[in-house]
């Protein structure tokens, strides 16, 4: 499903129990300077990421100041998050002149406790190249480093490296819980939620979503701001030549926060022709 680029009104873009991924949760908040927002999601643990700008996040009274440090977009520094525990109530506070502040969260039942995420303490991947037209990078906030302090949330930056590109290719899925003959997890249920934005701002690209191998799928026009949810299927995604691409996920696991991805049978030969993807699945457990 393809949400137009819109102003929210710091309303939830995709909120509890939504019927397409029930396991996600999303929204984007605008804030002016010594404005506040105050949330509390129950059944949700959540991370406070600002896109741009800085705030001071008070979780149940435990403060977190002078989060995030970019100025005019995603490009302009590195990501900075808060991890919420399910319930909680929360106080943001915009301290710089205006900030976009993002609020990612996934389904779990225990209650963890709050930390923060700075610049230094993120976990960075890059892969691909540019003759496989696949080169991108990936900035964890919450990755495998937080898998004793997160329940089932998955948080990430991924960035289309140069101009133009695939990302999320070889396809692959991760719509069910399934084990192999041995017993072994071959694919885990992960709803995920994207959010694009482009550089230049007018630039654009395309989110694919085959549902079946080898099956006709959908296409949806991505563009600077557009969110998509993915609850099943196969599903890369590229920018047209030309443009940055950047976009903001969040993964929701069903039983394991864990994430195992089932890669599409046609393309799996590719896993071998793109430089460093191994390690990139590695990351992304």
């Amino acid at each position: 499903m393809h949400i137009a680029p819109h102003d929210n009104q710091n309303v939830p873009i995709v909120d509890v129990d939504n019927a397409l991924v029930p396991l996600n949760y999303f929204n984007i908040v605008k804030l002016k300077k010594g404005e506040v927002f105050e949330y509390a999601v129950p059944g949700y643990e959540t991370c406070v990421v600002p896109a741009t700008g800085t705030v001071d996040v008070d979780v149940e009274g435990a403060a977190f100041k002078r989060l995030g440090n970019r100025g005019v977009d995603v490009w302009d520094g590195e990501p900075e998050g808060v991890y919420v525990p399910v319930g909680a109530k929360v106080r943001i506070t915009c301290v710089s002149d205006t900030t976009e502040t993002f609020i990612a969260g996934a389904k779990y039942d225990r209650v963890l406790e709050p930390f923060d995420v700075r610049a230094a303490d993120l976990d960075v991947v890059q892969y691909g190249s540019d003759d496989t037209k696949t080169h991108r990078k990936i900035k964890h906030i919450l990755g495998t480093k937080y898998h004793d302090k997160v329940g089932r949330l998955l948080v990430s930056e991924l960035f289309i490296v140069g101009q133009g590109g695939w990302s999320g290719f070889p396809s692959h899925k991760h719509d069910t819980d399934r084990r192999g003959a041995d017993g072994e997890m071959i694919e885990t249920r992960h709803d995920e939620t994207y959010n694009f934005r482009f550089r230049p701002n007018y630039g654009s690209g395309l989110q694919m979503l085959q549902r079946e191998d080898n099956e006709p799928g959908d296409a949806y026009h991505i563009m600077d701001g557009s969110t998509i949810l993915l609850d099943k299927g196969y599903h890369p995604c590229a920018a047209l030549p030309g443009y940055e691409m950047y976009y903001f996920t969040i993964l929701g696991g069903l039983s394991q926060r864990s994430l195992k991805q089932y890669f599409q049978p046609t393309h799996e030969a590719q896993l071998h022709t793109i430089p460093g993807i191994m390690d990139m699945v590695a990351k992304f457990k």
